[in-house]
């Protein structure tokens, strides 16, 4: 009983409502109401605030929610454990990426040698990357600067140079190399606060005790690509991200080495996840082929 009680909280919590946690598990609503309310009269605890159709966790209700986020993942590593054994026939993984690039062929070679596992991929800076992987939103992290926490392992993946990229009007557009001086009193347009890529050339600056201009602070890639493209001023990107475009070009900084580190980055906890460990292996078999 207990077991059911617990399913229908952390489905309650996990889809903000009754409505939509009913369809989930796909049980009527006011059996899924009744199962929330019978664990909350046994414990004498409020565990939801309900304001009309809306629900919101109460404090005992946010720390009940962690231990069945926990228990829900123990469940699916322990199925997936069992069903491993039947040559991965079924399951999901779920992934956290700083972008595309790298993620697309780890997919790939990842499908290519279990088609039937499914792939889900969500896509954020870093440090909503580490925030998925540490709250069980996301079984792998494909992730920049990962913060030192116990509860996280990482594995080096890769080490890309931070390039400068600009529209063709720009003075730079001519040229294949700056240095790291010239950027100053530059235009920038930055990414948002946790983006690996403006962590480092922020630090460089400060290192070199160079200004630059901010002129917008954006939330994504390719909002930045589309901002330096009509001029508004200069960008940051990792060489490997940095795609030909007839209206973009990338210059290298000569005189300073400013470098981002990409890791894949998954819970200490759950490091005998066969999911997990067979996707690092594919991903990392990518690096020795490419080296």
């Amino acid at each position: 009983m207990l077991k059911s009680e617990l399913r229908a909280f952390d489905a309650v919590a996990r889809n903000n409502g009754f409505s939509r946690a009913a369809k989930v598990l796909n049980v009527s609503q006011p059996t899924l109401s009744a199962q929330v309310k019978a664990l909350e009269q046994r414990y004498e605890i409020e565990l939801f605030n309900r304001v009309g159709r809306s629900v919101r966790l109460t404090a005992p209700g946010k720390e009940l929610f962690e231990a069945t986020t926990r228990l829900m993942q123990a469940e699916r590593d322990a199925r997936e454990l069992l069903e491993s054994y039947q040559g991965f026939h079924s399951g999901s993984l779920n992934l956290a990426a700083v972008g595309p690039f790298h993620a697309t062929d780890m997919i790939v070679a990842f499908k290519n040698a279990y088609p039937l596992i499914d792939v889900e991929v969500r896509f954020g800076n870093s440090a909503r990357c580490f925030e998925r992987i540490v709250s069980y939103e996301a079984d792998v992290g494909i992730i920049a600067e990962v913060p030192a926490d116990k509860r996280v392992t990482t594995l080096p993946y890769s080490t890309h140079e931070v390039v400068v990229f600009v529209n063709t009007d720009h003075p730079f557009a001519s040229r294949t190399e700056i240095e790291f001086s010239e950027l100053a009193g530059q235009k920038v347009l930055r990414r948002e606060p946790g983006s690996t890529t403006r962590m480092a050339i922020e630090s460089a600056l400060q290192k070199r005790q160079i200004e630059t201009r901010t002129i917008l602070e954006l939330g994504s890639r390719e909002a930045i690509w589309k901002g330096v493209e009509q001029g508004l001023g200069i960008g940051f990107v990792a060489d490997f991200e940095f795609v030909p475009h007839p209206n973009l070009r990338a210059v290298r900084i000569s005189d300073m080495d400013v470098r981002t580190k990409y890791f894949l980055a998954y819970l200490t906890e759950r490091s005998q996840s066969k999911l997990i460990t067979n996707f690092c292996k594919v991903a990392l078999d990518l690096v020795g082929e490419a080296r």
